[in-house]
């Protein structure tokens, strides 16, 4: 299988060449040429599988330059680092299920690609006889920052930066953040929102003339976010691993399609579900779940896209997001592949802040995605009333998720089995936890972890338990202007 930019689909490259490249030399993001299919055999003999198994067999259909072997030797060390099953699916209610995607060495969904990606990443280089260094660079709304450094902490040959918005994470994502370990690790908080953080990496992965000086030192560009099918083709895995625990439980019949509930920022993780139904995998409803930050929910509803708009810092900061990238390649396989068309839309995007979608894509894109909103008081009555009901204990995105399905299903006869994807931990967000719960506001984010814990009786997890006596790495601040400036100096100091 090759990939192909949404922008060009004229380039096309093997599966290994994509990871490493991580965006396309045009701007575009690389997608599959074409889609493996599952069938019922495959789904029932992966219920008898391990997770391990289950990743290395998606892993396989769609990185098609490695060895099964290989993917099975990732799959495993990856899964090594987790606390128990990787994702395991809970049912909480008649036909409603969650998945838990935050029992990774940093406590958040983002664990489940970025544990697999280092080994993916080392191997391509060797595939590709790769002497440069690699520098990968990361803007992040939280999680995603602290998991790529723990994965790509003292990789041979890699270095790593992450960007994060200043005042946009919490603090205990800040804290993950800046006392990471590793030699080959930068930590820069950006003086903005996440958008401006992501777009001007993306604006360096563009900048052809600083690519050729850093490759003229021996340094290759590459990013460990979404935009990098590195990352994105490993979250498939999870969401057919729900579908086959559902199966071998006997919770629905072969062939029955369930919902998922996706809690979306980046749209990196609904569009990895949208991608295992192209697969095969049996999909009622896509139901993309956004926070008071509803761009998407907008334009789903209306199918203009629009940035032009008031920027929230909310409970669920990972969902602060305006700029969406990944919904370039929804709408580039929605199309039918209409690359010149996706090339004008993100122009527009670029230079006028908006696009928007002809009617026919629009009613294509609805029979699709549901999308809804929930407001920050929905959140936190949420939050609450899903503890009382189920002694069940929510995080923000996830409890924004469980809102906005309420909403879905109280306004249609959707009576299909659905899956929330839960994740990240309750304690990496303490302080509006903690609040939901007791409408106590405790303004420091370890105390308030342990008055979690005291209140609620739930383990802390182990990346978590002694944050507050780390010391700090970290502590640089740059503007959004400056980012490239600050990659300048990493080089320069290594």
């Amino acid at each position: 299988m090759n990939y192909i930019s949404t922008r060009n689909k004229n380039n096309k490259v093997p599966p290994s060449k994509a990871i490493l490249d991580g965006i396309a030399a045009d701007g575009g993001l690389y997608v599959p040429e074409s889609f493996p299919l599952f069938t019922d055999s495959d789904f029932e003999g992966m219920a008898e599988m391990p997770y391990p198994e289950r990743l290395a067999t998606v892993l396989s259909r769609f990185l098609t330059d490695f060895t099964y072997q290989e993917l099975l030797d990732y799959a495993t060390a990856a899964d090594a680092k987790f606390d128990g099953d990787s994702c395991p699916l809970v049912k909480v209610d008649d036909d409603v299920y969650i998945i838990e995607l935050f029992h990774g060495p940093t406590s958040a969904f983002k664990d489940m690609a970025l544990s697999v990606m280092p080994y993916l990443m080392k191997a391509a280089k060797d595939k590709l006889n790769e002497k440069n260094k690699t520098l990968i660079l990361v803007a992040t709304s939280g999680d995603t920052g602290k998991a790529a450094l723990e994965g790509f902490k003292d990789a041979d040959g890699i270095d790593i930066m992450v960007f994060y918005p200043f005042d946009g994470v919490s603090g205990i994502q800040k804290a993950q953040m800046t006392t990471t370990e590793g030699n080959n690790v930068c930590v820069t908080a950006v003086k903005g929102n996440f958008d401006d953080a992501q777009t001007a990496v993306k604006n360096i992965f563009g900048d052809k003339e600083f690519g050729e000086k850093l490759l003229n030192k021996g340094i290759a560009l590459s990013s460990a976010n979404s935009i990098n099918i590195g990352r994105l083709i490993p979250q498939i895995a999870y969401y057919i691993s729900a579908y086959v625990d559902l199966l071998g439980a006997g919770e629905t019949e072969k062939g029955e399609a369930v919902n998922f509930v996706v809690p979306t920022g980046n749209f990196g993780n609904i569009l990895a579900a949208y991608y295992a139904k192209k697969s095969g995998l049996p999909i009622n409803k896509l139901i993309c779940a956004s926070n008071k930050n509803n761009i998407l929910t907008d334009f789903f509803s209306a199918g203009e896209y629009d940035t032009d708009r008031t920027f929230y810092k909310t409970a669920s900061p990972s969902m602060d997001i305006l700029v969406s990238s990944n919904l370039e390649r929804l709408l580039f396989d929605v199309s039918g592949g209409d690359d010149k068309m996706i090339s004008s839309l993100m122009k527009d995007l670029k230079q006028n802040g908006k696009f928007s979608v002809s009617h026919s894509m629009l009613a294509a894109l609805d029979s699709l995605i549901a999308a809804g909103y929930a407001e920050e008081k929905e959140t936190t009555l949420t939050i609450e009333n899903f503890y009382n009901s189920y002694e069940y204990l929510l995080d923000p995105h996830t409890a924004v998720a469980v809102s906005v399905y309420e909403n879905y299903i109280n306004s249609c006869s959707d009576d299909a089995k659905t899956v929330i994807v839960s994740t990240a931990s309750p304690y990496k967000f303490a302080v509006d936890v903690y609040y939901a719960l007791t409408s106590t506001r405790v303004t420091d984010h370890f105390n308030a972890l342990k008055k979690l814990n005291a209140y609620t009786g739930l383990d802390i997890p182990d990346g978590l338990q002694d944050l507050d006596l780390k010391t700090p790495r970290f502590n640089g601040v740059v503007k959004k202007d400056e980012i490239k400036d600050a990659v300048r100096q990493f080089v320069s100091e290594k």
